[in-house]
């Protein structure tokens, strides 16, 4: 999907884990213990994880996790930490012009809220609450929920790509763009063409339309850069597409996770390394230190050890010259509220130490189904089990 937030132009241990990896199948079971009838990704049989404590640092480690903060299961692609054997393709970002946040809108619903009908957005650009088409779905939502329509003055085209997870405390509905423009209106986004996604699932599917993928594995969620805690999970960048992303017969514009390119990219994606495409894995390589790059900021130095451990996978095309990390709404307004200064910008420390992380990335070219993060020892533990 087009992604650009002109506004911001115009204003401006040590745990060591063994993993043998072999098949994976879809499963109406699951791996968090739960059962249902929304498909979830196992791993087979011959899926042997064996863990190795070194050092005490894995009592540190949380022991269950909350399936909304930290959803999807434990081998999902956002849970599954980069592995030994990963094979590593400079990917030859350069500094862009910009580094800003794709917000994303996650809510937990109610069944007592007033049901609401999902309709299609009038536009990707201003009018979004102008549509009609049904989408087939009805939500239950507080009157007081308000998601603003795209603008042109200033020009502002979020992707506003949501989540919203059903009383039934499993099935995820996504949209994308989401717009809500009146109190007790319809819901305006296009939804994901397959239906409910099951939280306890693989997570792969989504409403990132340039690539088919998540609208909430992968986020950066609210305290994630502000807390104490590592980010312990792949997170979500997006790219131009224009200059970087490729498209060929051999390899049009996409690879697994993803399962398509942009509508335009045959025309539009000009990028010269076949490697580097929606979907794609990035990575911080292992041998690579953190005080080698100069990271001036918390956030920054936070944001290179997930970089470095899980990886960030190519989700949509930021559609000019500038990069974005996909975020829950509201951490760019935490963000400042603890550091000082904005996440988003052209220019400062946070804004340097991006684009360092971004010019370190490389591609992990064997990230497969069946090995998964490019296999091998694990260079972090796997999620912890959900506690509800």
């Amino acid at each position: 999907m087009h992604k650009f937030q002109a506004q911001q132009i115009a204003l401006a241990a040590s745990v060591v884990l063994s993993i043998t990896i072999g098949s994976c199948h879809t499963t109406t079971a699951n791996n968090e213990g739960k059962s249902g009838n929304l498909s979830a990704q196992k791993p087979s049989q011959d899926f042997l994880i064996s863990q190795q404590v070194t050092s005490g640092i894995l009592a540190q480690d949380p022991k269950s996790r909350d399936k909304w903060l930290w959803p999807f299961s434990s081998t999902s692609i956002w849970n599954m930490p980069i592995g030994a054997t990963a094979t590593y393709v400079p990917a030859n970002l350069p500094k862009a012009g910009f580094f800003g946040a794709d917000r994303e809108y996650f809510y937990k619903l109610k069944a007592g809220d007033p049901m609401r009908q999902v309709v299609s957005p009038g536009s990707f650009g201003p009018g979004r609450c102008t549509g009609k088409q049904s989408m087939g779905l009805s939500l239950p939502v507080p009157d007081n929920l308000i998601v603003p329509d795209a603008t042109s003055q200033p020009y502002s085209t979020p992707n506003n790509a949501a989540a919203f997870l059903m009383p039934d405390g499993r099935t995820i509905e996504q949209l994308e763009p989401l717009a809500r423009c009146t109190a007790g209106g319809n819901i305006h986004g296009w939804r994901n063409p397959w239906g409910g996604v099951d939280i306890y699932g693989d997570g792969i599917k989504g409403t990132h339309f340039g690539s088919g993928m998540s609208a909430i594995g992968g986020s950066i969620r609210r305290g994630e850069l502000t807390g104490d805690e590592p980010i312990r999970h792949a997170i979500k960048i997006l790219v131009w597409g224009k200059k970087y992303l490729h498209y060929s017969k051999s390899m049009p514009g996409y690879r697994w996770p993803a399962d398509r390119a942009d509508r335009y990219a045959e025309s539009e994606y000009k990028g010269t390394n076949p490697k580097l495409v929606q979907g794609s894995l990035l990575a911080i390589p292992a041998h690579v230190k953190m005080d080698s790059l100069g990271l001036k900021t918390p956030a920054g130095q936070k944001i290179f050890k997930a970089l470095q451990n899980y990886g960030a996978y190519i989700v949509d095309d930021a559609y000019w010259d500038a990069y974005y990390l996909a975020v829950e709404q509201g951490v760019p307004e935490e963000f400042r509220a603890r550091y000082g200064y904005s996440f988003e910008g052209r220019s400062g420390a946070f804004y340097d130490d991006m684009m360092k992380l971004i010019s370190a990335l490389n591609i992990i070219d064997n990230n497969r189904p069946d090995n998964i993060g490019g296999g091998g020892r694990l260079r972090a533990p796997l999620a912890p089990p959900i506690e509800n």
